[in-house]
């Protein structure tokens, strides 16, 4: 196969894969955003953690808050937890990597606050240990995987949200997770905007 041909194959299962997991996902992004305005609305905190691509969706959904998504709003608080490295480093070093999210939800997170948990195989023993923490912390948690949802899903209190991808494949995972990371977004500044005129 060429690369045109193969290119064009990634775009179509992407596109497949959106439409198909659209009417299974949308009513549990639906009241994700509702978690995540809610926190805002009382004051809270959303903090934001992952590996690798789900690092940098970590900090793509801190940006927006901080930043804006769409429309021009006042600063949301936001943070994500993979991105200080020394930090991370210290963490790593002195304890082990399975602490680096934990330590710093005991430290920042608060009741009412919210933890935004993204492992595309459900899996990640630092999130799964940033849930746990969250817990401890009485934050509300919204998972973002895939592969059937891992320990994650088994881990998750009912009133958390799972958002878990119908797909095995990492990319097409990554890539559904940044499309409900711009849902989240959206709705939540729906929330609190009301729609745009």
């Amino acid at each position: 196969m060429d690369h045109v041909s193969r290119i064009r194959a990634h775009f179509a299962d992407s596109a497949q894969l959106k439409l198909a997991a659209a009417d299974a996902l949308a009513p549990a992004v639906a009241r994700a955003a509702d978690l995540l305005a809610t926190c805002l609305l009382g004051d809270g905190k959303i903090l934001a953690c992952g590996n690798g691509g789900s690092a940098a969706d970590a900090q793509h959904f801190a940006a927006e808050m901080i930043g804006r998504f769409e429309r021009e709003r006042p600063e949301l608080p936001a943070l994500s937890l993979s991105t200080d490295t020394s930090i991370l480093t210290a963490v790593a070093n002195d304890y082990s990597f399975e602490q680096v999210f934990a330590k710093q939800v005991r430290a920042l997170g608060a009741a009412g606050d919210a933890l935004l948990a993204i492992s595309t195989s459900g899996n990640s023993a630092n999130v799964i240990a940033a849930i746990r923490a969250a817990h401890e912390r009485e934050m509300r948690v919204v998972a973002l995987t895939g592969k059937g949802g891992g320990e994650i899903g088994a881990l998750l209190a009912a009133d958390d949200v799972h958002l878990c991808v119908p797909h095995d494949r990492t990319a097409r995972i990554q890539e559904v997770h940044l499309l409900m990371i711009h849902c989240l977004c959206d709705a939540v500044d729906n929330t609190l905007l009301g729609d745009e005129g």
